[in-house]
Order: C-alpha cells, then structure tokens, then sequence
C-alpha cells in the first residue's frame, strides 16, 4: 500500500539494503584501493547525494501523480479494490527482494506480531482509503497544501503522547500551513463560483468541493492517528522500515479484499465505467506502478539519508511540495489563479520553516547535556514508559 506517512517520519538508513561496509573488517588490500580509487558508474551514482535527492523527489512526485490519475475518473468507485491491488504488488514484491537477496534483513512472519500490529493496519487503510477520497475531488496543490495539516495535529500529539515540545518557530510554521489552507479553499471556491476549471455548474462544483474538503479532514485525522499509533507500538516490537512496510501491506490485503467485495459495485457495468477500454491497460499499469512506489520512496528516502543526512532529508522533503503541486497544475489542469499561486508559495514557505525549526530543535537538544547520568537500564525504562 502507498505510504503517504513517508512525507512525515525520517527512515533509518542503510541498514535494509546492505548498507556501508564495517570500517573495522581489517586493511584492505592494494587492489581493492585501486577498486576505489576507480569506481564504476553504478558505484558514482550509489554515492551521489544529488541522485538520491532527485530519486526521492520524482519517486514521491510520480506516486502522487499516479494516484490522482487513477481515481480521478468521474466514473471511479473501485478505491478498496485500488487499494488491495497496491498492497499486494508491494508484498510481492518485498518478498522477491527478500529471496534474491537484495532485502537482507527483513524479519520472518511472526504471528504474534501480527496480531499486535493488526489495529495499526486497519489504521493505514483508513489514512490510505480517505487520501484517495480527499484525491478524488480535490486538485493535487490543494491535496498537497491541505496535507500539511497533519503535521500540526501529529505535533501536538507528540506533545500529548511522547513528551514533545512546539518552538516559536514552529508555531510559526503552523500558523502559515492554516493560512495557506485557508487561502486554497478560498481559491478553489472561487474558481468553482467562476466556472474556472469545473466541468460542473456551481452547485455542483461546490458540493464536490466539500466533499472533498470532508474526505481531507477525515483522512488528517486517520493519519494523524496511525503516525501516533504507529510510534507506540513500533518501539515495543523493535520493527525494522522494511518490516513495517511487509506487515502494513499483507495485513491490509483480506481486509480490502472483503471490504472491496462486500461495499463495492462488481457488476459488469460498473467494472466498464471504471476500466474504459480506451483507458483500461494505463489504469492497471498505473496501479501496480503504485504498489512498487511504496518500494521505491522508502528506498530512496533511506538512500538520502545514508548520503546525506536527515537534515537534508527534511529540507528536500519541505522542498518536495512545491514540484508536487505544480505537477498538479501541469498534468490535470487545476485553475491557475492568483489564489491558488499565492496557496501554494505560503504551503512551500511553511514546509520550509518547519524543516528549519526541526534543525533548529535538534541542533539545541543536541548540545543540551543531562544534569545527572541515567544508565541503560534507566533509559530502558523511561522509555517503555514513555511507550
């Protein structure tokens, strides 16, 4: 299933995939420094933080694209099946890196595990069913600026649940993503009150309009939920990101499956509507693209920020938004007005301060020094009980 927590939580790198080799394994010979000192092209582009940076951002652009392209028909009413067929491509898929050795270190099927992890699926499929919901009826910018609420709802969470603490700064922040929401609502009712961009009359366009808006509101709050939820139990399941990503898609799989069949139409004439034989070929490659995109964002967020670091990672996912939106205004035609132009600079400047104010934050803790020591036990205990 696609991952849309990806924008949110930094992966730990390198240690799926491979990772760096132990610099402790022993002197290495003068061959191998030959090796190094002439690396190949595959060897350049692993070490390249520009290529890691650019994989991020066009995995995480095109996924986005994919998604609106697929649920975008006026006709579409198949998201359960849509979401099942993203879940288990992205299975497969793990477990064929899994048996060519490329995924070394995924953990086997636990079943106990399982049942622990199994609300915190249910969960995913709630944030994953009404993203694509909220996708449907709304424009990508404004999905994208509107998504930007979640963090401020998870924040405050974090300050409830874990301990966390909000800075000026991100106050800041939070501030211009709820002015940036409010001026693409403002924009987009506009633009449907002027018939700019809807093929809809105005009553019409701006009930889809609220539908959408309430799909979004639904979907912060489920997402919201399985980030908070997600953090509580991972720590006490010591899961790895591949291990998140391989019980999150095959839990949700029968789940979808009965879900699809018991509240969705089957019949021979809505499949037609849903899969027009013009269209019907680019819709199934645009879902089982889906399914391994949730592969390729984890990979490369890992890949940047084992070449990078998590800083960067944080700023080019701020940065990411603004190519995100325009992809929206580029491939689907979204009204291009003064508003929506304004949302969007507003949505990129607050994900710019938040990223900032998470260096900043960081950067404090890390020269703040403990008053007195705490050994590993202690450590170990304040944070089962912070869990």
């Amino acid at each position: 299933m696609s991952n849309k927590k990806n924008e949110d939580i930094e992966m730990r790198g390198g240690d799926d995939f491979g990772g760096e080799k132990d610099p402790f394994l022993g002197r290495a010979s003068p061959s191998a420094h030959r090796v190094r000192q002439e690396p190949g092209v595959l060897d350049k582009l692993d070490h390249s933080p520009g290529a890691s940076i650019l994989a991020y951002c066009l995995a995480s652009i095109s996924m986005t694209v994919v998604n609106k392209y697929v649920v975008s028909g006026s006709e579409w009413n198949l998201n359960f099946f849509y979401l099942a067929i993203q879940s288990g491509v992205c299975t497969l898929a793990i477990l064929a890196f899994k048996q060519t050795g490329i995924l070394k270190n995924l953990a086997p099927f636990d079943s106990t595990k399982a049942k622990r992890w199994f609300p915190i699926s249910l969960l995913l499929v709630g944030m994953i069913y009404t993203g694509a919901k909220a996708l449907q009826f709304l424009s990508v910018p404004v999905y994208t600026i509107f998504k930007n609420l979640t963090i401020i709802v998870i924040a405050y969470g974090e300050v409830l649940w874990f301990g966390g603490s909000v800075t000026p700064i991100t106050l800041l922040s939070f501030g211009l993503m709820v002015l940036s929401s409010v001026v693409a609502a403002w924009a987009d009712i506009q633009a449907a009150i002027d018939g700019a961009g809807f093929s809809l009359d105005k009553q019409d366009a701006l009930s889809t309009l609220n539908a959408g808006y309430a799909w979004m509101g639904i979907n912060v709050i489920c997402t919201s939920a399985y980030v908070l939820g997600m953090r509580k139990v991972i720590k006490k399941m010591n899961f790895k990101d591949y291990d998140t990503m391989f019980y999150n898609n095959l839990l949700t799989i029968p789940v979808l499956v009965v879900f699809s069949l018991l509240f969705e139409d089957w019949s021979s004439e809505n499949l037609a509507r849903n899969f027009p034989e013009e269209t019907k070929n680019k819709l199934m490659i645009g879902m089982v693209y889906s399914g391994l995109a949730a592969i390729f964002i984890s990979y490369c967020s890992s890949w940047c920020i084992r070449i990078t670091s998590s800083t960067t990672y944080s700023m080019v996912g701020a940065l990411n938004k603004l190519p995100i939106a325009v992809s929206g205004l580029i491939f689907f035609d979204a009204p291009v007005t003064f508003g929506s132009v304004t949302a969007i600079f507003l949505g990129f400047v607050s994900g710019l301060v938040f990223a900032w104010a998470k260096v900043r934050q960081k950067a404090q803790e890390a020269l703040s020094l403990p008053t007195t020591a705490m050994s590993a036990s202690a450590k170990s205990n304040r944070d089962a009980a912070n869990s």
